[in-house]
């Protein structure tokens, strides 16, 4: 375990936590009501790439400058600012206060449009932004150049064996309200452009099932039709070993890792929604456990029905698209500009 501290005078500004990967979520905006915590209690998650201010707009650094960033394709401006944020639940933050002339939002908090807006209570420097306005998941992003990270004697989390993640809870594709989950919308938003990418230009075939539910609409919107063909399926633990073109595989919640499929094209998804994809249709009936008899089954009410068709984050696959150097190929940088000049006709949110 460790523990964050100020880089000016060595307070501790966070409770002991253990690293886990970054969700794929961290930066969406979603909707315009409160959004839950981005990090569980106890844990942190660090950004690889470069976030927040200051920006410089495209046309300003060009493509060379650009691609030297990892940006492959035209946005309107790039972060300058320094990679290795570090992501913490605002429950897990000690010894800091607000700087109050940068408490800037949209609407009902801050979204850390200013740059750090908590300071160390001990020294008053800056050291970290907390984001809970609407629309954005609730966290605080350390500074990197303003923290340093100190290992404590705490008892560290035990890193989940593949199996054993299989028993976690599941995230349906659908909230209890009867709306598509924001995570499932990153989740496959962020697949479906390396799905594009590991395609070549070429169809992509997908069986029937909640895989073909999720990615086949945009597949076939964004790809032409006829041969050749590519084909997509699920792959992982607990799975059959199949031949495919492209897999798509858990990335571990914790460790990162991706699953080492042995195919061709191994596309990663956030673990429990690759998990519920594989398993919820044959998932076996469990006995409910203190007081009903052996036999007796729950009575669980089914998910509710979603309230409209599924649609793709737009703003995160142009995101994770962007990044990929694929995209400077003619065929996908067409994909990638249809998407940003809203095509109407694709499944995306606009």
């Amino acid at each position: 375990m460790i523990v964050f501290t100020c880089a000016g005078c060595d307070a501790w500004l966070t409770s002991p936590v253990s690293q886990v990967a970054l969700p794929v979520h961290a930066h969406q905006r979603y909707g315009h009501e409160l959004l839950p915590a981005l990090m569980e209690p106890g844990t942190y998650a660090v950004d690889p790439e470069p976030s927040g201010p200051p920006w410089r707009r495209w046309e300003e650094i060009g493509a060379e400058e650009a691609e030297a960033c990892g940006v492959y394709a035209p946005v309107f401006a790039v972060s300058y600012g320094p990679p290795g944020a570090v992501a913490v639940a605002l429950g897990d933050v000690r010894g800091t206060v607000l700087i109050r002339e940068r408490c800037d939002g949209v609407c009902c908090g801050l979204d850390g449009r200013n740059g750090p807006n908590l300071a160390c209570a001990r020294c008053g420097r800056a050291v970290a932004t907390l984001v809970d306005d609407c629309s954005y998941w609730q966290v605080v992003w350390l500074d990197p150049r303003a923290v340093r990270s100190l290992d404590v004697d705490a008892p560290a989390r035990r890193v989940l064996g593949w199996e054993e993640l299989r028993e976690q809870p599941q995230r349906p594709p659908v909230d209890p309200v009867g709306v598509w989950s924001p995570v499932w919308e990153a989740a496959i938003s962020v697949g479906l452009a390396h799905v594009l990418a590991a395609s070549g230009g070429a169809r992509v075939v997908v069986p029937d099932g909640p895989v073909a539910d999720a990615f086949r609409p945009a597949l076939d919107a964004l790809l032409p039709a006829g041969p050749p063909t590519r084909s997509l399926v699920l792959a992982g633990p607990g799975l059959p070993a199949t031949v495919t073109d492209i897999a798509l595989v858990p990335r571990h919640p914790q460790s990162g890792k991706i699953w080492s499929s042995g195919t061709e094209a191994a596309v990663p998804l956030t673990a429990d929604v690759w998990t519920y994809m594989a398993f919820s249709r044959n998932r076996r009936l469990r006995p409910a456990s203190r007081g009903l008899p052996e036999g007796v089954y729950r009575d669980d009410p089914p998910p509710p029905p979603p309230s409209g068709p599924f649609r793709l984050d737009r703003e995160l696959f142009l995101d994770a698209l962007v990044r990929l150097p694929e995209v400077r190929r003619p065929w996908l940088r067409a994909v990638h500009d249809d998407v940003r000049d809203r095509r109407p006709d694709l499944p995306f949110s606009w």
